[in-house]
């Protein structure tokens, strides 16, 4: 266990509420990807959190006393999907500005219903 008060657990709390906030509260599209990416942040930092260990020596070496390289191998994978996601995101953005010419979920989506 970690002996400070303020470890990864707390700090990855307080970042998924920041970024949830940010999607449940904000309007821009901007913001709502970069909140999705804060999430995402969050999660790994929590996952890789729970499986530290100070005793525990880097997954590199003769095998003795190691930390579990699995979890590690994971999260770098979800780094890459992460990645994949905000730049469909971001193309997906690019696309309705250039359509709507605007940043605002809201006033695209009244956009939308008046050309029905």
């Amino acid at each position: 266990m970690n002996s400070g008060f303020l470890d990864g657990t707390l700090v990855a709390l307080a970042l998924f509420a920041i970024g949830v906030y940010g999607l449940l509260a904000r309007h821009n599209i901007i913001k709502t990807i970069m909140s999705f990416g804060i999430v995402q942040a969050a999660i790994i930092l929590f996952f890789l959190n729970i499986n530290y260990t100070l005793t525990l020596s880097p997954p590199i070496g003769d095998g003795s006393n190691m930390a579990d390289p699995f979890p590690q191998a994971l999260m770098i994978t979800a780094i890459v999907i992460g990645v994949a996601v905000t730049a469909v995101g971001l193309t997906m953005f690019m696309s309705l500005y250039h359509h709507y010419g605007s940043t605002n979920w809201v006033k695209i989506q009244k956009m939308r219903k008046e050309r029905k």
